[in-house]
């Protein structure tokens, strides 16, 4: 069928659309997918297995994310789970739905209207995955506003059916979105090879460039793909602003482009161009508030994500606020966040690197290790999790298996800088010989800067293995400089351990927490804080941790 009616939903299985009435409901992505996947077994009980099988693969996961995600689509179908309509468990075998679908008429759409280049621009605030070329540097703060959120909406972007004049290529262009939308590597590559088809077909095709551009660049920055494909998305963005220069959209996907790039500067003014061209593009709105906070921006970037007017179209904004939240020191109201989002988005590699690293920050290492376990088996692989991983084991006396949980990172990615210095250095005798160590840093210095507080931080880890303890705590300062902000990660971390009694590193500590200080006041002393600070004082002591 590629028309159901089930009870008062009408479904449009070709537009991966679901309507009550004239009300299109918010059901895409995983959720879509789950909801197609029970369509098409109708009234069968469909058990974990062959949901995780045909929803999730090639992703593993349990049924605690299956039954998470049920709860989302739920949700935004309106149904109850003490009263189901929709959607029934059936306890200890799967789910089902709760009336056969029928088959029906495509339902007529709404009178076609070309996208906004607010919605178009959804192509490039797929925040800020790490950069896979420029300086090649792992973010160790935190990541934006969500790839996978924006994929969904680029699917509309460039496959919108009453978009005239039609292309030839519109079919392909059809079926490349609806494999971006479901947000999977193996996925995304087939989006890949359809909108290069779609370009073989009609090599004028804005849409194809737009779609091609966006998958190329999630594909380099979220799926460890190739780092090549982040500078062919650039050059993609600069053909469509060649031909259309107030293309709001094509200025967020080259503000996207240079993200991934790790082209700081680059990319906050293409999000610029992007959004005074099109100033209700919420997505680019949330990619450049989390450049604020890697700018140390931190009162500012949370002000921006919490006026966003549609947040929940904004999959990871979450993510983000609870690590701002953190950033600021309100360490019990973003700990609750995390743990939320944890359960929430197991399929979000940003919130299964959040909580464990959170608790890691708060001394809480058994939970982190808990929660390191759990988020490495949910199949979302990134080197920040296995560093992450490291560091843990260093914690607990595990050189060995720390030295191979760093050597998995940088294998992930090997053109990233900072990944190769922490492989090199876990290594012990030969890597990490002084000759080495003093290469590396003539090679890491010699690195034009990009914008980004890690270069700073990947120097001062080559200057402490130096023995130069003033060094490397003036290289700290540089990166405080540049934006860090988490001293709570510095008082933790073993990679940092030898430079704690160091001269100076009380002061360095003194001036993050100076900075952190008075941005807390600012949020405190807003209209605009969120509910779960009301009634705490600006004083660390009263509602911090």
């Amino acid at each position: 069928m590629t028309s159901a009616q089930l009870l008062d939903l009408h479904i449009d299985r070709a537009a991966q659309q679901v309507r009550r009435g004239d009300v299109v409901l918010p059901v895409s992505g995983l959720s879509w997918r789950l909801l197609d996947c029970l369509l098409e077994h109708g009234t069968d009980v469909v058990d974990f297995d062959t949901l995780a099988r045909e929803v999730w693969a090639p992703a593993v996961v349990g049924e605690d994310a299956i039954s998470q995600r049920v709860k989302l689509l739920r949700q935004a179908l309106g149904d109850d789970s003490r009263r189901p309509r929709y959607v029934r468990s059936v306890r200890g075998r799967g789910y089902q739905l709760c009336a056969p679908p029928q088959a029906c008429a495509p339902m007529a759409p709404p009178a076609p209207v070309e996208p906004s280049a607010a919605t178009a621009a959804t192509a490039a605030t797929a925040a800020a995955p790490e950069g896979p070329q420029r300086r090649l540097h792992a973010r160790w703060a935190w990541l934006a506003a969500g790839v996978a959120a924006a994929v969904a909406a680029v699917a509309i972007i460039v496959a919108w059916p009453g978009r005239a004049p039609r292309s030839p290529a519109d079919p392909v262009l059809q079926r490349a979105a609806y494999y971006a939308g479901i947000g999977q590597a193996s996925n995304n590559e087939r989006a890949i090879t359809l909108y290069r088809q779609a370009l073989q077909i009609d090599p004028d095709s804005s849409a194809a460039r737009r779609g091609l551009a966006r998958a190329l660049a999630a594909d380099a920055c979220l799926f460890n793909g190739r780092p090549g494909n982040a500078q062919e998305a650039l050059q993609l963005a600069g053909q469509v602003l060649q031909a259309a220069p107030d293309d709001a959209a094509a200025h967020a996907l080259r503000g996207y482009a240079h993200d991934c790039l790790g082209a700081m500067p680059q990319a906050i003014a293409d999000y610029e161009q992007a959004l005074l061209r099109d100033p209700d593009d919420e997505r680019t709105r949330a990619s450049l508030a989390y450049l604020q906070q890697e700018q140390g921006h931190l009162a500012q970037a949370l002000k921006a994500n919490l006026a966003l007017r549609a947040p929940e179209r904004i999959r990871f904004r979450d993510v983000q606020v609870a690590r701002e939240l953190e950033l600021l020191g309100f360490t019990d109201a973003a700990a609750r966040r995390h743990a939320r989002n944890f359960q929430l988005y197991p399929d979000n590699v940003f919130s299964n690197i959040a909580w464990p690293r959170a608790l890691m920050n708060m001394g809480e290492q058994d939970k982190a290790r808990q929660a390191l376990d759990q988020a490495l088996a949910r199949g979302t692989p990134h080197p920040q999790l296995l560093r992450l991983n490291g560091e843990l084991l260093l914690m607990g006396g595990d050189r060995q298996g720390a030295a191979e949980a760093f050597e998995q990172a940088r294998l992930l990615r090997p053109l990233q800088s900072l990944g190769k210095t922490l492989a090199g250095l876990q290594q012990g005798s030969g890597t990490s010989s002084p000759d080495w160590i003093a290469a590396r840093l003539r090679e890491v210095t010699a690195q034009a800067d990009d914008g980004w507080s890690d270069a700073a931080v990947e120097r001062a880890l080559l200057h402490q293995a130096q023995g130069d303890a003033g060094a490397a705590i003036a290289d700290l300062h540089r990166a405080v400089d540049a934006g860090f902000r988490d001293a709570a990660w510095l008082r933790v971390t073993p990679l940092f351990a030898p430079l704690r009694q160091a001269p100076g590193w009380e002061r360095l500590l003194a001036r993050i927490e100076a900075d952190v200080a008075a941005q807390r006041a600012q949020v405190l002393a807003a209209s605009w804080r969120p509910d779960d600070l009301k009634g705490l004082s600006a004083t660390p002591a009263a509602g911090t941790r």
